[in-house]
């Protein structure tokens, strides 16, 4: 089938099949009064209408009515299979408790998974459902999505199965990551050695069993005080690897432990949150390929006035991407334009560079930029329409959802 989507007043888009740095992330290939034509879920044809090539016949025509076309925004760090929600905790930190206190109480991170260990799996699904489903109604075509709220081997078990079979119905591409190493449950809590065994199991029981049903193509492991040191997540990413896992972090995101340091080491494809990242830090993404995935939504839902650094960044030439974090208690949306919102708000990005970070150099973390992430011939046809005449109004008219309609692999999902 070929599809031709015309009255379009913009096309905006990063290019390429690799990542974009420095300056290079505000470079937009931006098209007025043009045209997208797809045929067998890619991109066939992208300029003037009167260019079109005649080979190209049409088979179905669809009248944009003066949107902006933009990719669809690609979301690199999720946490959506979970069960239960954590507002009560909101709510206490709203009255002054902080987040590291709520969880030494019992809450945070064990809470959920205290609610995912009695869900079912069937149960799992339907959330992770429910999630990509709202994540698509703001524009999101592909998603990472961890575990890391099962902390034993069954129930790590149970929602990677769960992404495994939402992602046959999902609205949303769903890209699978073993987060095992996302906290200690709560029965290997109580001495360095409990601990330290929890950390075996991961590599000598869970990690294995994650390959051997190929439910996950990356490895995370949440380096931070109070979580796993710099040997323990080494560890964990060095075994996953070792089974054919890429390694993602959760690094510097209360303190800086050297987690970006560690990243670049180890060849993650990326180092999340970084609010405490250092100079050397730094240097050390800049001069490699692992991405810096910034998340500020996680910021503002915490009320914090520490943003990750994201000119220096970008100054520095890290590769830069944007994502949710959507979960139940640090960042609890599912929306990208928010993100993009926050980063030019809060962060001090250009419109450009969070558009580029939203699309391209978040398909370049998950592997997937020869695929995804830009609005190219050959390409998946991955796009958003945006009830907007400019790709600025992204940032412009915040606090509302502009997107009128979503294109995954040229079929109109929304």
């Amino acid at each position: 089938m070929t599809l031709l989507v015309r009255n379009l007043s913009q096309i905006a888009t990063p290019a390429g099949r690799i990542a974009r740095r420095g300056a290079a992330m505000r470079e937009l290939s931006v098209m007025e009064s043009s045209v997208i034509v797809v045929q067998n879920g890619r991109f066939a044809y992208v300029g003037p209408e009167n260019e079109k090539p005649p080979e190209l016949l049409v088979d179905e025509d669809f009248d944009a009515n003066g949107a902006t076309a933009v990719p669809g925004f690609v979301d690199t760090h999720t946490h959506i299979p979970f069960a239960g929600f954590r507002e009560s905790e909101f709510n206490r930190r709203l009255q002054g408790e902080s987040y590291e206190d709520i969880a030494a109480s019992g809450g945070g991170i064990a809470a959920t998974v205290r609610a995912t260990r009695k869900a079912t799996e069937e149960q799992l699904t339907a959330n992770v459902l429910a999630r990509a489903a709202t994540m698509a109604r703001y524009g999101t075509t592909t998603a990472e999505a961890k575990s890391g709220y099962g902390l034993d081997k069954e129930c790590e078990l149970k929602q990677l199965r769960a992404i495994r079979e939402a992602s046959e119905r999902s609205l949303v591409r769903l890209v699978p990551t073993c987060l095992a190493a996302h906290d200690f449950p709560p029965e290997s809590r109580g001495s360095e050695a409990a601990r330290q065994g929890y950390v075996s199991t991961i590599v000598s029981e869970i990690l294995p069993a994650v390959a051997e049903e190929k439910l996950a193509i990356f490895c995370d492991a949440f380096v931070e005080r109070g979580a796993f040191n710099a040997e323990q997540g080494e560890a964990v990413l060095r075994a996953g690897a070792e089974l054919g896992m890429i390694p993602r972090l959760h690094a510097d995101e209360f303190s800086d432990c050297s987690g970006a340091a560690l990243a670049a080491s180890v060849g993650a494809a990326s180092a999340d949150h970084l609010m405490h990242i250092s100079d050397d830090g730094i240097a050390a993404l800049a001069a490699s390929d692992t991405v810096a995935n910034l998340l500020p939504a996680t910021s503002f839902f915490l009320m914090s006035d520490r943003y990750a650094p994201a000119r220096k960044l970008i100054d520095a030439g890290a590769i830069v991407s944007l994502s949710t974090d959507c979960n139940p208690g640090s960042s609890m949306t599912e929306s990208m334009q928010t993100v993009m919102q926050l980063a030019t708000l809060q962060m001090k990005m250009t419109v450009e560079e969070s558009l580029t970070a939203a699309t391209l150099n978040s398909a370049y973390s998950l592997r997937m930029a020869k695929e995804i992430g830009s609005i190219e011939i050959g390409k998946r046809a991955d796009f958003v329409l945006l009830e907007a005449p400019s790709y600025l109004h992204l940032v412009y008219h915040f606090g509302v959802n502009l997107v009128s309609a979503v294109f995954r692999d040229g079929r109109r999902v929304l």
